[in-house]
């Protein structure tokens, strides 16, 4: 087998440790889970971490970022087909049941905006962030109305709005009491679809 080369080395690092974090952040929270922690979970040294990472709040917002993008992902294959909507609503919906309210993911969320209310430069990725969470929920809104040659009653980002803070607000709460039903933002949706017209 060939030997890595630095840059090999360097991005495998990178990813190990990326990893790594994700779990423990996602186990302990925020507050809980130091750089050295993660250095020493991983197996490396104190400043692999520090040359990849300058901050424990930097490491979280790729963290944040990499989960982000797997659960859109994921939503993004469940609602792609040339099958029908309630077909492709119910598969999102085994989703929601599943994902909604996991308690590791939605305490490190609120943990960590709660972390960036007294410091501006990191609000200001927070906003960031979102506004590409917010970007990322129109185009799969807008790519299911498409496919059902429906016109969304409101603009794609204000439909993303909507779509978004409920189930932010549906998984803080389902975290808590996990018997609230994750159909609420399935029929949200369906709701929003159904007040479209034909395109």
């Amino acid at each position: 087998m060939p030997r890595m080369t630095r840059t090999e080395s360097q991005a495998r690092t990178r990813a190990d440790l990326l990893a790594t974090a994700r779990d423990m952040f996602l186990a302990d929270g925020y507050a809980k889970t130091s750089l050295e922690r993660v250095a020493e979970e991983a197996g490396y040294s104190k400043g692999a971490v520090y040359s990849n990472f300058r901050t424990k709040s930097a490491l979280c917002l790729e963290v944040l970022a990499l989960i982000h993008e797997t659960k859109f992902t994921e939503v993004t294959a469940l609602l792609d087909g040339d099958d029908t909507l309630e077909a492709r609503l119910e598969r999102f919906q085994g989703w929601a049941e599943r994902t909604l309210g996991d308690v590791g993911w939605t305490m490190l969320e609120f943990e960590f905006a709660i972390v960036a209310r007294d410091d501006p430069a990191l609000q200001a990725e927070l906003v960031s962030s979102l506004g590409l969470m917010r970007g990322t929920v129109a185009g799969q809104l807008q790519m299911l109305a498409d496919s059902m040659e429906l016109k969304l009653p409101l603009p794609a980002e204000d439909a993303a709005t909507a779509v978004l803070s409920l189930g932010l607000g549906l998984g803080i709460q389902r975290a808590v009491d996990p018997a609230l039903p994750a159909r609420l933002i399935t029929d949200a949706i369906r709701a929003m679809l159904r007040g479209g017209f034909m395109a």
